[in-house]
């Protein structure tokens, strides 16, 4: 019998009504709950919602910050001398609004050349930062290292910027005279005259509070900046002192003083006292790291039962038919069928729910960041062929261990167990992070999309949409789980293992 002609049988085969219906429950799942979902999500705001920055590429980043700024032209720069960094921490209640001194790893002081002070436009900064000294910063996704150490009056810090057309370079020194060219960047399209200035910023302190068996939700808490400058020089541009000051503005970038803490204790803002400028702000300059594998997260709440009914399909299919032949042949066939199946059956889904949920969210007032075609692509045609590699392994257990409640709890507990509790803050998130390298489940970070920036503090973890492999790397490892299993499985075939005997038999006699 050909190829063609046996699979074309398998397919008969297995084309039951209740295993159709189950695998179209399972796509029928994935699409309800996806929409249902994303739905039921809306923005909720004390009024107007902020909008979210939007850079020309299309990326969600954070830009707001306070700008103390002037006019530069095409060619020109600033040198700054910064005397001081500190910072205030709020705690919420019930530690009764309790405010303490102190920086965050990632507040950030210094210079910046921006495209105008619309949120999300190009710039390059110079800063020094809480915990990881002098830093290039540019388009919100790089990040350059510089001299390492803090600021202070009896050490401080010298930062130049210089803008030629569309270069811009940040240099430091320790003394004003002896300067390190720290990186260089170019910034495509940069309009002629652009704002250049001192700015300061403060992320949120990012907290983790424990819950359920060890795992982990995220708390952030209030949190401002402050940097103390003195002998600034603009050239290209106008001086901040000297009569001059008039021609320097101070706006915010991006909302800022509406919470509680600027109100009524220290509003951020510039103040220029005598030739020091001290600025304070809040808020972040970078990419936003976690929207991506949120907005992914929220159009797949169905694909765990999708699973658990793919699983469920083909244990039974492998237990019933196990029996039925000696032929590895058929074997394979069957196995292939049942694979093909469960990925048609998660190709149609995914690939309905995925942009018209997206799409909803969007609608909705959600920001939603852009999925490039072949990512898209990825995470559909990839999560399909995870539930035919699924589904072939739990084929392979059931002819295997030929008992439907074996092969149907070791599929279970090697594939959705994991893929489940992981998906939650359950766990402390190294076990969770500990049973995505090691089981089969590790196949599903082909739907990961977002990138870890280690300039952004965020709660990287598997219940905030992060997997510990690359996608590549786990769909590696599942395949591996299923060789192994078919593998297994056909040796344990009667034609196998009527060979085995009889070739022990031969060597005994």
């Amino acid at each position: 019998m050909s190829t063609t002609e046996l699979l074309r049988r398998e397919w008969t085969t297995f084309r039951r009504p209740g295993r159709l219906i189950a695998l179209g429950a399972a796509a029928l799942t994935v699409v309800a709950l996806g929409l249902l979902f994303t739905s039921g999500t809306r923005s909720s705001c004390d009024g107007p919602c902020p909008t979210v920055p939007i850079t020309g590429d299309g990326s969600l980043v954070s830009d707001r910050f306070w700008f103390l700024h002037s006019d530069l032209g095409r060619e020109g720069g600033i040198t700054v001398r910064m005397t001081s960094m500190t910072g205030t921490i709020t705690y919420p209640p019930p530690s009764h609004d309790r405010i303490v001194p102190g920086l965050v790893p990632w507040a950030k002081a210094g210079i910046i050349v921006k495209d105008g002070v619309r949120p999300g436009s190009q710039y390059a900064a110079l800063m020094t930062t809480g915990s990881h000294g002098v830093r290039f910063q540019y388009d919100y996704k790089h990040d350059v290292a510089g001299s390492t150490g803090s600021v202070s009056q009896q050490s401080p810090r010298w930062l130049r910027l210089t803008r030629s057309g569309d270069t811009i370079s940040g240099a430091e020194s320790a003394d004003g005279h002896q300067w390190h060219t720290v990186a260089t960047a170019t910034l495509e399209g940069l309009p002629d005259t652009v704002q250049v200035g001192l700015f300061a910023a403060s992320p949120g302190d990012l907290t983790l509070r424990k819950v359920g068996l060890g795992g982990a939700i995220e708390e952030v808490r209030f949190t401002q900046a402050v940097g103390v400058f003195d002998n600034v020089v603009l050239t290209g541009g106008a001086s901040v002192t000297g009569g001059a000051s008039g021609t320097w503005r101070s706006d915010s970038v991006g909302q800022m003083n509406h919470t509680d803490w600027e109100k009524y204790h220290n509003a951020s803002g510039a103040v220029d006292k005598d030739g020091t400028i001290t600025v304070s702000g809040t808020g972040d300059i970078g990419p936003v790291s976690e929207e991506g594998a949120r907005t992914i997260e929220n159009t797949l709440p169905g694909l765990a039962v999708a699973l658990i009914i793919v699983l469920v399909v083909a244990a039974r299919y492998g237990t019933r038919t196990a029996g039925q032949t000696d032929d590895r042949r058929t074997i394979v066939a069957r196995a292939t069928i049942v694979g093909a199946a469960s990925s048609v059956t998660g190709l149609i889904a995914i690939g309905v729910v995925l942009p018209v949920g997206m799409a909803i969210l969007n609608r909705n007032g959600i920001p939603v960041p852009p999925v490039p075609v072949l990512t898209g692509a990825r995470v559909i045609v990839g999560l399909a062929a995870v539930l035919a590699l699924c589904a072939v392994l739990a084929y392979g257990l059931g002819v295997w261990l030929r008992r439907s409640w074996a092969a149907n709890l070791v599929a279970l507990s090697l594939v959705a167990l994991p893929y489940i509790v992981t998906g939650f803050p359950l766990l402390p998130d190294v076990v969770s992070e500990w049973l995505l390298r090691l089981t089969p489940a590790a196949g599903f970070a082909v739907k990961q999309t977002t990138v870890e920036y280690p300039q952004v503090t965020a709660h990287y973890a598997p219940s905030a949409g992060y997997f510990p492999l690359p996608w590549w790397a786990g769909l590696t490892l599942l395949c591996a789980y299923m060789m192994i299993v078919v593998c297994i499985a056909l040796s344990r075939s009667p034609a196998a293992v009527i060979a085995a005997d009889a070739s022990s038999r031969w060597t005994s006699g």
